[in-house]
């Protein structure tokens, strides 16, 4: 965990899902690589070609923009897929609970968390797949609300995303604080809103996160 700012005045936490809310190397893989074969599919490629051309198009983006990462949805959106083609084919590809399960301490500290703070997932993955990814670890009741990908059709590092969640938290940006796995997306444009934001290793690094916001206090 790296702590980069916390605000004085926490009142809603905004958490990234993937690879924050829990930590399955084979699922976190599946997501991009399902997304890969089927691209390759279409355009009648083969998989390796495919993903050379992804792998690729992140180095020289990084390369370009001082290290900096590019989500699978912009990358596709670079090959000329729109956005809401990839919210069709994460619904139709996407299924969590074939990878996860129900996660007893995530759920504990969920609940100690929503007690004080208001909690709402930003998410790259479209509203359905990211909710049965809730759903798959047993702590979809403490988010009523996703931004997920074709809520805004904005892929994260976007603004709107996080403004959004913002909005629905009903607080000043200043009183938000952002979680996640990837500082590039999850981190970097909240601290710029005048957010906090914490950097996990994974869910590991949730389950003591009531611990990390009571002692900067």
């Amino acid at each position: 965990m790296k702590i980069y700012s916390i605000p004085k005045t926490v009142k809603a936490i905004i958490f990234d899902i993937d690879s924050t809310l829990y930590t399955n190397p084979a699922y976190a893989f599946e997501q991009v690589d399902c997304q890969v074969r089927h691209f390759a599919k279409l355009r009648g490629i083969s998989v390796e070609e495919a993903r050379k051309m992804v792998s690729d198009y992140r180095k020289k983006f990084a390369e370009e923009h001082n290290g900096s990462k590019v989500s699978l949805g912009n990358t596709l959106l670079s090959f000329g897929v729109p956005i809401s083609q990839s919210v069709e084919w994460r619904r139709q590809l996407l299924e969590p609970a074939e990878f996860l399960s129900r996660d007893e301490k995530l759920i504990n500290e969920l609940n100690l968390l929503s007690k004080k703070y208001k909690l709402i997932c930003v998410t790259n993955n479209p509203v359905l797949p990211a909710r049965k990814t809730l759903d798959a670890l047993g702590v979809s009741d403490f988010f009523p609300d996703i931004i997920g990908l074709d809520t805004c059709f904005k892929s994260k590092p976007a603004k709107e995303p996080f403004m959004l969640a913002v909005e629905k938290c009903g607080c000043k940006t200043e009183d938000c604080l952002a979680v996640g796995d990837r500082y590039d997306m999850d981190i970097a444009l909240p601290l710029e809103l005048g957010m906090g934001g914490i950097l996990v290793a994974g869910v590991e690094d949730v389950y003591n996160l009531h611990t990390s916001l009571d002692s900067n206090r």
